[in-house]
């Protein structure tokens, strides 16, 4: 499994996959997904869940904060038959001037909150980008599940399996991967996830006081994209363990669309 967090293109073909099996189904129950749709995703990475749009002759835009992830996409686009309507683009949404970009039907935002600091305000922010009408895809694992604490990226082969440790206190999560022989730059980027960990309540908190609408949501046991990684079958949690706080844990990732009411 870790090879697949340092074979770039492979995980760039991954989030193809999984965002045109799933997630434009997803989208597509509350709103329309056509070719004369703008979308956006923040924290695009290389650009993989943006390829089904771009296939389908969407105007596609990605930030990200990383230049040698947007270096990556624009080699991985450069073939593509529509690739001049994508523009990737490594920068910070905050500290930019992005004014000339166009507002956007669709904003994604797959496996990225939980990466962000202060997602109250930067939620806040996003409606910068909307469109009148517009909607935003999330989807994140909550802290409390089996591997929030991102550990699957750990050098150490039995940290990377071990679930849960990451709930432990901030001093002796970094403890144990100081002791396993984690690197500095690991540890610093496990620690920031740490930080900015979320939950599912408090993200419906944030939401209701910027005055957003859940349009649609599902809770999975087994995340869409288990399908491609470890070819199992996608599975939404039963009702029965559909219970807050409970759910945390055993939620593998949370999808939603999102709206301004």
């Amino acid at each position: 499994m870790h090879e697949r967090y340092t074979n770039r293109e492979r995980y760039f073909q991954e989030q193809s996959f999984t965002t045109e099996r799933f997630v434009i189904p997803f989208i597509r129950e509350v709103a329309p997904v056509t070719p004369e749709s703008k979308v956006l995703e923040i924290g695009s990475g290389e650009g993989g869940n943006l390829k089904p749009f771009v296939d389908m002759g969407c105007m596609v835009y990605g930030i990200d904060l990383s230049t040698s992830k947007i270096t990556n996409g624009i080699k991985f686009f450069e073939n593509h038959p529509n690739n001049k309507n994508i523009k990737l683009i490594a920068e910070d949404i905050y500290k930019s001037d992005l004014s000339s970009l166009p507002k956007f039907d669709i904003i994604m935002l797959r496996d990225t909150l939980e990466h962000i600091y202060d997602q109250d305000k930067f939620l806040e922010h996003l409606k910068s980008f909307m469109a009148p009408g517009g909607k935003v895809f999330l989807g994140f694992p909550p802290w409390y599940m089996p591997f929030g604490g991102h550990q699957q990226i750990c050098e150490s082969k039995f940290l990377r399996k071990l679930p849960y440790f990451h709930l432990l206190p901030r001093f002796m999560y970094k403890g144990i991967l100081k002791m396993f022989g984690e690197s500095d730059a690991k540890i610093t980027n496990l620690m920031e996830v740490w930080d900015t960990r979320i939950s599912i309540n408090r993200f419906r908190r944030i939401i209701n006081k910027r005055n957003f609408t859940i349009e649609k949501e599902t809770f999975y046991m087994i995340n869409p994209n288990y399908e491609v990684k470890f070819n199992l079958k996608t599975r939404a949690l039963p009702k029965i363990l559909n219970i807050p706080i409970l759910r945390d844990f055993i939620t593998t990732t949370y999808y939603c669309v999102i709206s301004l009411k």
